[in-house]
């Protein structure tokens, strides 16, 4: 049997910031988590929330509407803290909500610099498809990079 003509899939955990539909490989992914107590860390970047203390693990969380630029919104009971796995390091990502997990095959998606001007768009792999619904697919490595801030700046 060929198997070239079989498109490859991966699976993504959808999530929202507003409106906009955000997707990260689940492989990245280790939990989801309800909102919890963050403890603030001085001299770090406004994006950084501070670190949260999992199962006994400590662990930093930034806020993906501050990391994008996106207006500050009230915590809700669907607000979540995704944690990602980079390496061996885990961080956690502050999202409106996780929506669900989607299969997507190569053939829809699309490369991210084909689309409008997006503050975002340095952390976007590609644009996901699905019917009529565009779902951004984040670069896990990129949004861990904190000084991705600093190199834009002296550039």
């Amino acid at each position: 049997m060929d198997n070239k003509n079989i498109p490859e899939t991966k699976q993504y955990v959808v999530f929202k910031l507003g409106d906009e539909d955000y997707g990260i490989d689940i492989q990245r992914v280790t939990t989801i988590e309800r909102m919890m107590l963050v403890a603030r860390v001085p001299k770090t970047p406004d994006f950084i929330k501070g670190v949260i203390n999992l199962r006994g693990d400590i662990i930093p969380v930034m806020d993906l509407r501050a990391r994008f630029g996106l207006p500050e919104v009230t915590e809700t009971e669907e607000t979540r803290i995704v944690i990602l796995q980079m390496g061996d390091i885990p961080f956690g990502v502050i999202v409106d909500e996780v929506d669900e997990v989607l299969q997507l095959t190569d053939e829809s998606i699309e490369n991210a610099r084909n689309s409008a001007a997006n503050p975002s768009l340095d952390y976007v792999l590609g644009m996901g498809k699905i019917g009529d619904r565009i779902i951004t697919l984040l670069s896990v490595e990129k949004l861990a990079d904190i000084n991705q801030e600093e190199k834009k700046q002296g550039e």
